[in-house]
């Protein structure tokens, strides 16, 4: 069985820092593309960061500069760092798994910035 777990989400302040983690399991962790997308009340999932299986990242043009995208291997987890968040941020993170043409969602986690 598949599980993709994050965890780190909460209420942090404009200009703080936050870390997210996603811990895979069922999978070969190593063999996935993995991303971050997120979702806003009212709005359509979009896709913050991907990296990939051979390191390279990809980042949107709304986070590129503030947050960091990293994977560690040995414990199936991919990381999010966010520095400089701002209330356009707030949403539901949702991490991703991604292989030809299996895709497997975790559950998300919560990030809200506010003062």
């Amino acid at each position: 069985q598949v599980q993709l777990v994050e965890s780190g989400g909460g209420l942090v302040q404009p200009g703080g820092s936050l870390r997210l983690s996603c811990r895979g399991s069922g999978i070969i962790f190593s063999s996935y593309d993995m991303g971050w997308y997120r979702q806003a009340p009212g709005k359509q999932r979009d896709l913050v960061a991907t990296i990939f299986v051979g390191g390279g990242t990809y980042y949107s043009d709304s986070v590129k500069g503030r947050f960091t995208i990293s994977r560690d291997n040995a414990k199936n987890t991919v990381y999010l760092q966010m520095n400089s968040p701002q209330p356009e941020d707030t949403a539901v993170y949702f991490c991703n798994a991604r292989i030809a043409i299996q895709n497997y969602w975790g559950q998300g986690t919560q990030v809200t910035v506010s003062s």
